[in-house]
């Protein structure tokens, strides 16, 4: 009798294990949800962004951002299920998970040295950046699964806790492979439970690459006569490409982000979102399916006519919170766009009533440096239009910033062991190898010396 009562006690207690573990795993599911767009892999051109590139059709939302594969972290062993990888294990992207040989466009790539490219619309601290392949002899037309990659990833790029800039490329040596493979590209985030799945079709030939020649520079770009407060059209005559023209990008001067994309049988674009009374010096890239592009058109300058008498502030700046965990002296704070007929210059983020940061532009986050440790904070957010109206208040969020560690004012000529804290600007930095610090060197500037800490 004593043994069946032991029984049934264990029984209970591995019930209520599993019940615990079942709760954690759908509390990190909930709070693995996307909360804004972030980063996809551009060249060899993804899955996902050939499908906002009309390439790809019947992709699904994916269309509106391409940047938003997010899931959790810690492939193969943990991430999105077997079926799902491409979509991130994220619902409203499952169409990426369809597959067949046919089913997605592919981009022609060779083994040997490649370059990858990611772009970023908010960067994250980075654990690394790896490449995995799909085996030889795969099933392209069956689902996408672990069983189907090369677990070994074939490229691992280090991210040193560090932020990407905007625009970032790898040379990785991938695998001798032929015909149809996906490779599979995760971007790990090191203060966040997640990571980005970005799917690569690509199509091997039996040596050699199949494209090496970017498409012709379009010619003759020009402005449409109706240039409006936050609207203009462009035109140009098509690029040529043995192998067909994917698509255009168009740019505003030097900055290396297109602030717009159609496809390839495309020459003419409406702009949107411009800023009132705001001139733009624009030009325009073609690019193909291989990820070759063309040098820039001809660059035609417009400029938007002026709001007049605008009154009307933003919209309030909605969804603000914190990035990962908080430091002891930082803190990364993210928030959705507000939204204006003329545009949104940029961004106040306060401390109760006083303004700690400004954003200036459309962009979405902010490094908040120089707290206190153990102390609390409550921040709101606040747009800002072209014509300086300003939105109300966004939500508020209180953090408590942790204890850290002791950290020591960094200085010049002083001797600097591994795992050594110091501080600087506001922010708490750690040493990766050993070095004697001379002007120059200081932590912001030097990421092979220093890794910032949360």
């Amino acid at each position: 009798m004593n043994q069946i009562r032991l029984n049934s006690s264990l029984k209970m207690r591995a019930l209520i294990a599993c019940g615990c573990l079942l709760l954690i795993v759908a509390i990190m599911l909930i709070f693995a949800k996307p909360v804004s767009a972030h980063g996809y892999v551009d060249s060899p051109a993804s899955r996902a962004i050939q499908c906002k590139n009309g390439l790809n059709t019947n992709c699904g939302a994916i269309v509106n951002e391409p940047q938003s594969l997010e899931g959790l972290k810690n492939f193969p062993t943990a991430g999105p299920a077997d079926g799902k990888i491409a979509s991130a294990g994220l619902a409203g992207f499952s169409n990426l998970d369809a597959q067949t040989a046919t089913r997605w466009n592919k981009v022609a790539m060779s083994s040997g040295t490649n370059t990858f490219t990611w772009k970023f619309t908010a960067p994250h601290a980075t654990t690394s950046y790896r490449y995995f392949i799909t085996k030889v002899g795969w099933n392209p037309n069956a689902p996408l699964t672990r069983a189907q990659l090369d677990l070994t990833p074939f490229c691992t790029v280090q991210g040193n806790g560090q932020a990407p800039p905007t625009t970032l490329s790898h040379s990785c040596n991938v695998p001798a492979r032929t015909g149809y493979h996906i490779i599979l590209a995760v971007w790990d985030i090191s203060n966040t439970p997640n990571a980005w799945y970005i799917a690569i079709d690509a199509q091997f030939g039996p040596s050699g690459p199949t494209d090496t020649t970017a498409p012709t520079i379009p010619t003759s770009l020009a402005a449409g006569a109706n240039v409006g407060t936050t609207t203009a059209s462009l035109s140009w005559n098509a690029s040529t490409d043995a192998n067909g023209v994917s698509g255009y990008e168009i740019f505003n001067g030097s900055n290396p982000t297109p602030i717009a994309t159609v496809s390839g049988n495309q020459t003419n674009v409406n702009l949107t979102n411009l800023l009132a009374g705001t001139t733009y010096n624009l030009s325009v890239k073609a690019y193909d399916a291989a990820g070759n592009r063309s040098a820039a058109s001809n660059s035609v300058q417009i400029t938007t006519l002026p709001q007049v008498n605008d009154t009307t502030p933003p919209s309030n700046p909605t969804g603000l919170h914190v990035m990962g965990p908080a430091g002891s002296n930082s803190l990364t704070l993210m928030w959705n766009a507000s939204t204006d007929a003329n545009g949104i210059s940029g961004y106040r983020i306060y401390s109760g009533a006083n303004i700690v940061a400004t954003v200036v532009g459309p962009a979405t986050q902010k490094l908040i440096t120089g707290l206190t440790p153990n102390t609390t904070y409550t921040f709101t957010v606040r747009a800002l239009d072209p014509s300086n109206n300003v939105s109300g208040n966004s939500n508020a969020i209180t953090v408590t910033t942790p204890q850290g560690p002791t950290a020591t004012p960094w200085a010049v000529n002083t001797a600097y062991a591994t795992n050594t804290l110091v501080s600087y600007n506001g922010a708490t930095y750690k040493c990766l190898q050993p070095h004697t610090s001379q002007a120059g060197w200081e932590p912001s500037n030097v990421a092979s010396l220093w890794q910032l800490q949360p």
